[in-house]
Parts: C-alpha cells; sequence; structure tokens
C-alpha cells in the first residue's frame, strides 16, 4: 500500500476534484486517477469513489 496514494485519496476527499487536487499537488489528473484506481484494486476491487464528468462522490466503502 502506498502512503501517498493514501494520502491524495484524503485530499480529493477535501478538495472534491480531480483537477483542481491534481494542480495544487502538482501532478496530472490521470496520475492522480490512477493512484486512486490502485487504492480500489489493492482493497479487493472496492470502489471508492462514482466518477461522473463533472464531480464524484464517495461510496459507502469510500
Amino acid at each position: 500500500m502506498n502512503i501517498e496514494y493514501l494520502r491524495n485519496f484524503i485530499k480529493l476527499t477535501q478538495y472534491k476534484s480531480f483537477s483542481k487536487l491534481a494542480k495544487e499537488l502538482p501532478i496530472s489528473q490521470s496520475t492522480l486517477s490512477h493512484q486512486i484506481l490502485q487504492i480500489e484494486k489493492e482493497f479487493g476491487g472496492v470502489v471508492l469513489i462514482n466518477r461522473t464528468t463533472k464531480k464524484f462522490e464517495l461510496t459507502r466503502a469510500g
């Protein structure tokens, strides 16, 4: 488990925006998305975030 990925997930729940957080870190939006997908994969495929084109929301697991 990558601690940096977990920290970024926590920050993402606060920013509520992949693009805003990616600019703040600074990393690409696709890198941030990949980090979250890796966390979900490590938790056995549990979906932590429902993604839409404009926003996201946490799932119960998230």
